[in-house]
């Protein structure tokens, strides 16, 4: 049961029980005193431990912000680029996310812990001084009552009727005490129910804003979270690549690391033992140098070198050879010696000691000793005993090859990654290229399984003597890749495609025509464009030098490749009109706070839900004895589904309610600004617009002419309003016709009307 309810007329009967009743209330005030005590230290503690990890949340973010990723190379992909700017994105988002928290902490202060200490100290205060005065009152009347009460009757007349009025003074003046203190009581109970209830609803109501607040700022993260997802999985996967070509060559030269020696036409160079003569009897010794001789000039620099002092540098010296002459041990108790005549000090000669038999045999050759010893030249074939030609033989070979795959096998998981037996690989490729069995139609013949076939063709494209897309112009290749724009890149593409020789150019549009239609079959095959340049980037193009720094522009390739599959049709279909510039001046990062706000401004039209969908593809049990040397990863490798339209990934939507982001990284959106879909770092065909069939050559008809119109989707949406359709690609729409929102069209989709964006369909 609740307090009983204070009467007033018990304040002139001042009962037991009513004095009773008013200690109830006081009890109550004061356990009310002691919670909202103790709620503002614990609120006070609260704000503290918020403002703590405030401050440890904006140092993290800082640390973030401030470090850069290094990176192998003179150039980053486009992936690249968005994963090294990822965490100042993160650093972004955090500080963002500790000013809502210092505003929601300067909230609470105002809006919970002031009222409530305004409360107590007021209200509850009063009450307070109220009751000290009702018990002094009380006291006082008291005491004056029982005084006339003992009293004699004995005194005169004048002197009771005096102590009678005094005594009815007080009675009253305490009465009216009572009156007021009860009042005050039932006030404060009644008031407290929403003086301290309304400040935690002010509370409560900050702490939902500032979460609503995150999850509004984790809304507008979500586009770029989901971007750098594919980023991540597209550098993943040619890191796989990469990672196998280095081991490969680290395998090689570990089994002739002679052959592997880093030297040049100009100049050799390599560590050299040097003796110091001494005047007697101190004898000579020997210091190790590191030398360079540059062949033309016959000049030898020595530089003092030694790893165990911390590899601190020393003087260096420079000589010009006249002659080398190999020094026996029976002149000098020490192997691998050469003697070396200065010309620019007659009759001084140098003693040096090699480090091996080896390497004395190749200074010797490099100086023109008097022992000269066959050139180690180092040999770059990748050939596996397989006579691989660009001859008719061969390109018959790619088209048996291409017909069977798309009849047998074009759907199977994994295609170009799931490798063959290598016997059974060598086998058909020696009948075919060898025995020269033209007559054998793969696409017919059952005994050779699709994976067979895809990892022949590899071999034979890797076993050339030179790969399709030449050594001359390989650096031209990879120029554009490294620093152009998207739309460049295509253009200066084309022109180097078609400066190919006629059959390199032929074979490679045939088989970037059956990747692209490889990539078409995305969905149920898992080999989208990203995985297929990971496959093919090593196997169409390759440096003539094999280095760690070349198998570093792996991820180059891969987007060369990727570009020659998506534009297929515009690179293979008509000679270049010019020869573009390629030495384009590369794009500014845009700024974080143009990131952010391009971000919050972006539609999600284009975001695929299966982009993220990673699956694995199991080998087959004939994959125990896999090839050497295939590209691939291995078959039980991850292949990553980024993207299931092979055409490329559309442009983005506009709407008159968002702020327009233009498709053209050269006005300034940036690599990271792009959508989910478009975020694959070789995607030009995502940044082209629409051209064939394209409804913008209809508008200046009248609109009658347009009426019972039908287009057909190219590109997946996904609506974000009522007022939108959604659809996939190869949708149909019916009563097609303009509307009033510029780059938007209307039309009908399974009986429902809505906005179409103009970009991603084609008119029928």
């Amino acid at each position: 049961m609740g307090l009983h309810p204070l009467e007033f007329s018990e304040c002139y009967l001042d009962s037991p029980a009513f004095r009773d009743k008013i200690k109830a209330h006081e009890a109550e005030l004061e356990k009310t005193g002691r919670f909202i005590k103790e709620l503002y230290k614990d609120g006070k503690n609260l704000i503290n431990a918020t403002k703590q990890l405030s401050l440890a949340q904006k140092k993290f973010a800082q640390c973030l912000g401030e470090f850069k990723f290094e990176y192998i190379g003179d150039a980053k992909t486009d992936d690249e680029k968005c994963i090294d700017e990822s965490l100042q994105e993160f650093s972004l988002f955090l500080r963002n996310l500790e000013e809502q928290r210092d505003l929601m902490m300067r909230n609470i202060t105002e809006t919970l812990m002031k009222p409530l200490e305004n409360f107590r100290k007021e209200h509850l205060g009063s009450a307070k001084a109220e009751r000290k005065k009702y018990e002094k009152e009380t006291e006082k009347y008291y005491s004056s009552l029982e005084k006339l009460l003992n009293m004699s009757a004995k005194k005169k007349e004048p002197q009771l009727q005096e102590a009678d009025v005094s005594v009815e003074l007080m009675r009253q003046h305490f009465q009216e005490t009572s009156l007021e203190y009860v009042c005050k009581l039932q006030e404060i109970q009644e008031r407290k129910k929403f003086e301290c209830v309304e400040p935690m609803l002010a509370f409560f109501q900050t702490v939902f804003t500032f979460y609503h607040q995150g999850y509004e700022l984790a809304k507008d993260f979500d586009h770029y979270k989901k971007a750098l997802q594919i980023n991540i999985q597209n550098t993943r996967n040619r890191f796989e690549g990469t990672r196998s070509e280095v081991f490969e060559l680290m395998k090689r030269i570990k089994e002739s690391p002679q052959d592997y020696r880093q030297t040049s036409p100009i100049s050799s160079e390599g560590y050299l033992y040097v003796q110091e003569k001494r005047p007697p009897p101190f004898g000579s010794s020997w210091v190790k140098r590191y030398s360079t001789f540059v062949k033309e000039q016959k000049i030898l620099h020595m530089k003092t070198f030694d790893q165990r002092s911390g590899g601190k540098l020393g003087e260096t010296e420079s000589v010009t050879l006249k002659s080398c002459v190999r020094k026996t041990t029976d002149a000098l108790d020490r192997r691998f010696c050469l003697d070396i005549e200065i010309t620019d000090r007659p009759g001084t000669v140098l003693t040096v000691q090699a480090l091996s038999e080896d390497d004395h045999k190749f200074w010797m050759h490099a100086m023109g000793g008097k022992e000269p010893m066959q050139c180690l030249n180092r040999t770059h074939s990748r050939e596996r005993g397989i006579d691989a030609q660009l001859d008719d033989v061969g390109i018959s070979f790619v088209k048996n090859s291409i017909n069977a795959i798309e009849a047998r096998g074009i759907n199977d998981q994994g295609l170009y990654r799931v490798v063959g037996v290598s016997s059974k690989v060598q086998k058909l490729l020696s009948l075919m290229i060898d025995e020269k069995s033209s007559d054998i139609d793969l696409s017919a013949n059952e005994d050779w399984d699709v994976k067979t076939i895809t990892s022949a063709l590899k071999l034979y494209l890797r076993s050339l003597p030179e790969p399709l897309m030449t050594y001359e112009l390989y650096k031209e290749f990879i120029v554009p890749a490294k620093s152009a724009s998207p739309e460049s890149r295509v253009q200066a593409i084309h022109c180097l495609v078609h400066k190919l020789p006629e059959k390199n150019r032929l074979v490679l549009s045939l088989v970037t025509k059956h990747l692209a239609n490889v990539a078409a079959n995305s969905k149920q095959n898992l080999m989208t464009v990203a995985n297929l340049g990971v496959v093919f980037g090593p196997t169409l193009m390759r440096p003539q030098e094999e280095t760690v720094a070349a198998i570093m522009d792996l991820k180059f390739q891969n987007i060369v490749v990727e570009i020659l599959i998506e534009q297929h049709e515009k690179i293979f279909g008509d000679a270049p009109s010019s020869s573009p510039s390629l030495a384009t001046t590369p794009l500014s990062a845009p700024t974080r706070q143009s990131k952010r706000l391009s971000r919050q401004t972006r539609p999600l039209a284009v975001y695929n839900p299966q982009v993220l969908d990673i699956q694995t593809v199991s080998p087959s049990s004939e994959s125990a004895g896999l090839c050497n040397d295939e590209t691939s990863v291995g078959s039980n490798e991850s292949v990553s589904s980024q993207s299931s339209n092979a055409s490329g990934t559309p442009p983005e939507k506009s709407k008159n309610h968002h702020t327009t982001i233009s498709t053209s990284l050269q006005e300034g959106t940036g690599i990271c600004t792009a959508t989910a879909s478009w975020m694959n770092s070789a995607s030009p065909a995502s940044l082209t617009p629409v051209k064939h069939g394209s409804v913008r050559t209809e508008k200046n008809k009248p609109e009658e002419s347009v009426t019972l119109m039908k287009a057909k989707a190219v590109y997946p949406c996904e609506a974000e309003h009522d007022s939108e359709l959604s659809f996939q690609v190869g949708a149909i729409f019916h009563d097609v016709t303009l509307s009033r929102e510029p780059g938007w069209l209307e039309g009908v989709l399974e009986g429902k009307r809505g906005l179409i964006p103009e970009n991603y369909v084609e008119i029928l």
